[in-house]
């Protein structure tokens, strides 16, 4: 009897125990990524309460908002949870089996009714061996630790992603600017035209021209309103708002840097989440295998009661044990599984790998062409276009030049104004990938090296 107190004791002991070292084990906590650590943000993601972003705003106020607030976010958020819940559950012990027999009952001659009848009570408890427990229960934590990468790939996801909606949203306004200073040009030519066409200096097929030079600018100028819509639609959904509430975004697009060198740039793919996770992700798989090992080791199960025997009126006390046979199923199947996938985690982790150079590689050759166009339309085409359209445009004014040279020398300066904002935008979407990529930004590699 002192035995089986003491077992169930123990039993119960151990519960409580499981449970509570449980309970403390938490999901790793990550260091953020390089780039997620700007001073300025820090400080505004300290408040805990969202504010919908309102008036003019900056990148941070667009950044701080997201990682606030971003749907996606809180989906990895409550993954974490589930799983050091998950983590939990495995730490438990198999719960106590309790039993009641009757024998001897309900028969014939003497066994008629209860009056030969032997009732035993009992108590069992499965008692695993090989440290099941305890691997079942690191496989769960190492599985929480992932979820705590992905959600930390997740916040650098949304991290580049604000970045090119926020830039978009300045390139459309840039946009809608320009062309509205195009179209504001295309109605003062429709103006001088028709005064000078109704002095009889020009053919009123003049005023046709303009006309349709002035329609054709309006329809620019409306799609780079939509497109502006669309932009700040994009960019208010990034902190889950379904309309934005700013009036417009601050920044500065040609605020570009010099390119580093690719070496410098492709070994820090290692900051990646994506790619790190994968040593906690080979940890898991291993321990996935030594479990399946274990469980090939039977399980006994104790049980102890208490047994009263009616046609005596006594009492006695009762043991048993008993344990599967493992002659047919020794977990061969799910070992190999394991196995596996322990191999496969290998050829896993060199294919992300291998996307991630690529991604980068085909990013980085994007980033040094763009770079390239840039100066040259800042130094060199976008000077000599504005140059060639004010001579043209005091040429026209003294008689020297035809509409038509007028009308030629404006659509090659707002094409190369245009093709220079493209350009802009084209070099902080791919900038906004490299640093997703590599988890840095890329001016602070420039200054280490």
């Amino acid at each position: 009897m002192k035995f089986i107190l003491h077992a169930l004791i123990f039993s119960t002991m151990l519960l409580a125990t499981g449970s509570t070292l449980a309970r403390e084990r938490k999901a790793a906590q990550l260091e953020a990524r390089p780039i997620l650590k700007t001073a300025a943000l820090n400080e505004l993601e300290k408040s805990k309460a969202f504010e919908e972003p309102r008036g003019e705003i900056t990148l941070i106020d667009a950044l701080s908002a997201a990682l606030r607030n971003n749907p996606l976010l809180a989906v990895y958020s409550y993954e974490i949870r589930a799983r050091e819940a998950l983590t939990l559950q495995a730490s438990f012990l198999p719960n106590p089996e309790i039993g009641v027999e009757i024998e001897n009952f309900g028969g014939s001659a003497p066994f008629r009714g209860f009056n030969e009848s032997e009732i035993t009570l009992s108590v069992g408890q499965l008692i695993e061996l090989g440290g099941k427990r305890s691997k079942r229960t690191e496989v769960a934590a190492l599985n929480s630790d992932l979820a705590a990468w992905d959600y930390e790939a997740a916040r650098l996801f949304v991290f580049s992603e604000v970045v090119k909606s926020f830039n978009a949203v300045l390139v459309a306004q840039k946009k809608v600017k320009l062309d509205s200073e195009i179209v504001n040009i295309a109605e003062q030519f429709l103006q001088r035209i028709e005064y000078r066409v109704k002095a009889g200096n020009l053919s009123p097929a003049e005023t046709a021209r303009a006309r349709v030079e002035l329609s054709s600018n309006q329809i620019l100028l409306r799609a780079a309103q939509q497109e502006l819509v669309s932009a700040r639609y994009r960019l208010a959904a990034a902190w889950g708002s379904k309309q934005p509430s700013f009036d417009n975004v601050s920044g500065t697009l040609d605020a570009i840097t010099s390119i580093p060198p690719f070496e410098n740039v492709i070994n820090l793919i290692s900051q990646n989440p994506q790619l790190a996770r994968w040593a906690v992700e080979m940890q898991m798989r291993e321990q996935e295998l030594q479990l399946a090992k274990a469980n090939r080791l039977p399980d006994p199960t104790i049980a102890g009661g208490y047994r009263h025997l009616n046609d005596v009126g006594a009492n006695a006390f009762v043991m048993s044990l008993s344990m599967p046979l493992r002659i047919f199923d020794r977990n061969q199947g799910n070992i190999e599984s394991a196995e596996m996938k322990r191999r496969q985690a290998e050829y896993q982790k060199q294919t992300i790998e291998l996307d991630i150079k690529v991604r980068l590689a085909a990013s980085y050759n994007r980033l040094a062409s763009v770079y390239q166009e840039i100066q040259t339309l800042k130094t060199d085409i976008l000077v000599q276009a504005e140059s060639a359209y004010n001579t043209i445009n005091q040429g026209y004014n003294m008689g020297k030049f035809s509409f038509l040279d007028l009308l030629d020398a404006q659509r090659t300066l707002f094409d190369v104004r245009s093709q220079y904002l493209d350009a802009l935008h084209e070099y902080h979407f791919q900038r906004a990938e490299i640093e997703q990529l590599i988890g840095q930004d890329l001016s602070s590699i420039q200054k280490n090296n």
